[in-house]
């Protein structure tokens, strides 16, 4: 499941998400390194005709990380303080990587990275939203492909 169908099964969660993501240029990108441990890695993400991208300098851990073992989960900027205004966003799934083509072409020409590059599309395997509400709940949202969201709250 990508982006664009997370975005047509939830659309409210999906918009705060994309939001969050939006509020700040740089979030953390955790990949599975060789031995099994998770490698944490700041990244840019692009939300683009449909999808979710990670792009990536050519040969860097994550994208050998990725390459080898294609889950990661991702993590909203919390931004200054500890206000987390819009709540604080992770996403889980799986990221392939897109090779030469029209794809590829395409998000050249809106994103105009640095070339040579990695990108990868990703495929959604969770969406979680944390935040407080009423300053009196803390309010968890979990979506899952194939699934309404669940919201859990708590005292």
């Amino acid at each position: 499941m990508n982006w664009a169908d997370f975005t047509a099964a939830e659309p409210a969660l999906a918009r705060t998400a994309q939001e969050r993501f939006g509020a700040f240029r740089h979030h953390v990108l955790a990949t599975v390194r060789q031995d099994g441990s998770p490698r944490l890695s700041g990244l840019e993400v692009r939300f683009h005709d449909g999808g979710l991208w990670l792009g990536m300098m050519p040969d860097s851990q994550k994208a050998r990380d990725l390459l080898r073992d294609p889950r990661f989960a991702l993590h909203a900027n919390p931004g200054d303080g500890t206000g987390m205004a819009g709540g604080d966003v992770r996403i889980s799934g799986r990221a392939y990587e897109v090779g030469a083509g029209p794809v590829k072409d395409g998000y050249v020409k809106e994103v105009e990275p640095p070339e040579p590059f990695h990108l990868f599309r990703t495929e959604l395997t969770e969406v979680v939203r944390t935040c407080v509400e009423d300053d009196r709940y803390l309010v968890v949202q979990v979506w899952k492909p194939g699934e309404p969201v669940r919201t859990l709250r708590r005292t």
